[in-house]
C-alpha cells in the first residue's frame, strides 16, 4: 500500500491570528529593520571600497561604529519579526492559482515570486550575517562580503516589489483594528477567541525583536554588555579592545618580534625612510581616543598613542594629498594590503600606534606598529605594519 502525502489545503488554517492585520503589522518593522540593514550594509561596503568617487569622511570618529552596530542590530531584531510575519502568512503559499482570471493571475504570480525571492535572500542574508559575526565561515565557493552585498540587493528589489503589489492591502490593515476581518480569509475561525489575542502577538512579536536586540546591542554599547549574552564581544583583551586575529593565526610572531624589523616608507617608487621601532619611539609621540569597530558588529574604544602618520609622511617628504597604501607583515588575507585614502593619510588623528591604554601594543593587537584611523573599519586598520607606499 503506497501512502501519499499531500500538501495541506488552506482550508486547514483557522487560527484568525494568521491575517493580513498581524502581517502588516510585523512586516512594517521588519520592513523597517531590512531598510536599516540596507543603508547600513551600502555604507560598510563603501567604506571598504579601495577606491572611492567620494571620499568616506573621517568624522565623525564613531561615525562606522554606529553604523556597523545598528546594521547587525537590526538583523538581529529581524529574525523574530521573519518568523511570525512568515507563520502568518503560511496559509498563503498553498492557495490555488486565479487561472481564469488573467489579471489576478499576473498579480498572484508577480506577487507569489517576490516573496519566493524575498523569503530566499532574506534567510541567506540572515544566516550568513550571523556566522559572519560569530567569525565562523562553512562556505568556501563564495566571498561573504561580495555575496552578502549582492543578495541585499535582490532582497530589497523583492521587498519594494511585495510591498507595492500588496499595498493596498497593508494601507487598508494598517489604518483599521486590528481585529477587524474584512480582509480576513473565509476560513479563518473569526469568532473564536482562542488562547492569544491578535494583540498579544504582535506585542509578544515586538517584545521578543527588542530583548535580540538588547542581547546583540553590547557588542556596541558597552553598559550593555553585562546583559547582552548574544554579544560576540565582551571588551575583553589588552586594553580593553578585543582581538579578531591573533598574531599566530596570522603567522607573524617570528617577524614582528625580530629585531630586524623596520617600517619602509617608500614615495614616488623610492625608499624615502626605513625605521626600527626605536626610531618610531623618538619621533614625537601623540594620543587619540579612538574607536575600533569590526563588520562583525563590535567595537570598542581605545586609548591610542604613536606617532601621527601625517608628521611621519612628511618627514620622509611625501605629498600630503595622496593615498596610502599600506601593507602588514602577515603573508596572505585579503586585507593584508590596503589602501588609505588621503584624507585619512592627513587627519591628524591618524597614528602609527605603538601603545594602547598607555601601554606597549600586545603581539595580538599589532606589535610593533599598526595603523588607527578615526571612522574606518577595523578590518583595514592594519596590524604589524611593514611598509607604507605614498600613491605617485
Amino acid at each position: 500500500m503506497t501512502m501519499r502525502l499531500a500538501p495541506p489545503s488552506p482550508d486547514q488554517f483557522t487560527s484568525r491570528l494568521r491575517s493580513p492585520a498581524v502581517a502588516a503589522r510585523v512586516g512594517l518593522w521588519l520592513g523597517i529593520c531590512f531598510g536599516t540593514c540596507f543603508v547600513t550594509g551600502l555604507i560598510s561596503h563603501y567604506a571598504q571600497l579601495p577606491d572611492q568617487p567620494i571620499p568616506f569622511p573621517t568624522s565623525p570618529s564613531w561615525g562606522y561604529r554606529l553604523t556597523q552596530g545598528l546594521h547587525v542590530v537590526t538583523g538581529t531584531a529581524a529574525i523574530p519579526l521573519l518568523l511570525v510575519k512568515l507563520w502568518s502568512v503560511l496559509p498563503k503559499l498553498f492557495e490555488g492559482l486565479p487561472l481564469r482570471d488573467v489579471r489576478a493571475l499576473v498579480l498572484t504570480g508577480l506577487e507569489r515570486a517576490s516573496i519566493a525571492v524575498l523569503v530566499a535572500s532574506a534567510i541567506f542574508q540572515l544566516a550568513t550575517g550571523l556566522a559572519n559575526a560569530a567569525q565562523w565561515y562553512p562556505w568556501s565557493a563564495f566571498s561573504f562580503r561580495t555575496t552578502h552585498y549582492a543578495i541585499a540587493w535582490v532582497a530589497i528589489g523583492a521587498l519594494v516589489v511585495h510591498v507595492a503589489v500588496k499595498l493596498p492591502v497593508i494601507r487598508d490593515v494598517l489604518t483599521s483594528d486590528i481585529d477587524a476581518t474584512s480582509r480576513d480569509r473565509a476560513t479563518a475561525a473569526t469568532d473564536t477567541p482562542g488562547v492569544l489575542s491578535r494583540r498579544a502577538l504582535v506585542r509578544t512579536t515586538f517584545a521578543a525583536a527588542a530583548v535580540t536586540a538588547l542581547a546583540t546591542a553590547g557588542s556596541t554599547v558597552p553598559w550593555l554588555r553585562r546583559v547582552s549574552v548574544f554579544a560576540v564581544r565582551t571588551g575583553e583583551g589588552p586594553g580593553g579592545v578585543p582581538i579578531n586575529k591573533s598574531a599566530r593565526a596570522a603567522r607573524v610572531e617570528e617577524s614582528a618580534t625580530s629585531a630586524d624589523w623596520r617600517l619602509e616608507v617608500v614615495v614616488d617608487g623610492s625608499t624615502a625612510a626605513s625605521l626600527s621601532y626605536d626610531d618610531l619611539r623618538a619621533m614625537p609621540q601623540h594620543t587619540a581616543d579612538l574607536p575600533i569597530a569590526c563588520v562583525e558588529g563590535w567595537s570598542a574604544q581605545g586609548t591610542w598613542s604613536g606617532v601621527r602618520l601625517v608628521d611621519l609622511l612628511a618627514s620622509a617628504g611625501a605629498p600630503a594629498d595622496r593615498d596610502v597604501a599600506v601593507t602588514s607583515l602577515q603573508e596572505s588575507g585579503p586585507y593584508r594590503r590596503t589602501t588609505l585614502p588621503a584624507n585619512f593619510a592627513a587627519d591628524p588623528r591618524t597614528l602609527l600606534a605603538l601603545d594602547l591604554s598607555g601601554e606597549p601594543l600586545a603581539l595580538d593587537h599589532g606589535y610593533p606598529c599598526r595603523l588607527i584611523a578615526p571612522d574606518r573599519p577595523g578590518v583595514l586598520q592594519t596590524k604589524w605594519l611593514s611598509r607604507l607606499e605614498v600613491s605617485t
